[in-house]
């Protein structure tokens, strides 16, 4: 990203937002980052900032009876919430412990509630980072259809730069 600094040019702080959620595509995407992005600077002086953003799941609202006429107790909604939380907690220590290495580097965490793509996007244009790290999950084209693709819509809808990191396949002997 950036060339080779000049002796005595003072780097400017970068703020590298990373999106981050439980899949080997987002900490393969967290971990090019670090090593690609952040660890560029040759004197290993850094002045960046990471910025680990998870979206978690906004919990179901249910009215007292669903169509079929089961009724869904406060119980399984704070389980649920529970589990979204320990999820949220546990992708955000793997993420942090992946940047330890990189001692120079600030890192900060947030944990917002909703859906990944309008997550990612209000944040990014709340922050205004230097660029967005997200993974790609590599759908093929009828999932993405059905699903969409949060990487492609992000792409499609903040201001800064977006790096979409794709995780090699890995091969398979013959």
């Amino acid at each position: 990203m950036a060339g080779v600094m000049a002796a005595g040019e003072e780097r400017k702080e970068r703020r590298i937002l990373v999106a981050v959620d439980d899949s080997e595509e987002s900490m393969y995407a967290l971990s090019w980052c670090l090593a690609n992005v952040v660890s560029e600077n040759p004197a290993n002086i850094s002045k960046d900032t990471v910025i680990l953003l998870y979206a978690k799941p906004r919990p179901a609202v249910y009215t007292a009876m669903d169509g079929t006429g089961y009724s869904f107790s406060s119980d399984i909604v704070a389980m649920t919430e529970r589990y979204n939380n320990r999820v949220a907690d546990s992708v955000m220590e793997k993420a942090k412990r992946m940047c330890e290495e990189f001692s120079d580097v600030k890192v900060e965490t947030r944990v917002e509630n909703g859906d990944a793509r309008d997550v990612i996007c209000q944040v990014a244009e709340k922050l205004d980072p230097d660029v967005l790290v997200m993974g790609s999950h590599g759908y093929g084209i009828i999932k993405r259809a059905l699903l969409g693709s949060v990487s492609y819509y992000c792409a499609q809808n903040v201001k800064c730069p977006v790096l979409v990191v794709k995780k090699p396949k890995s091969s398979v002997s013959n």
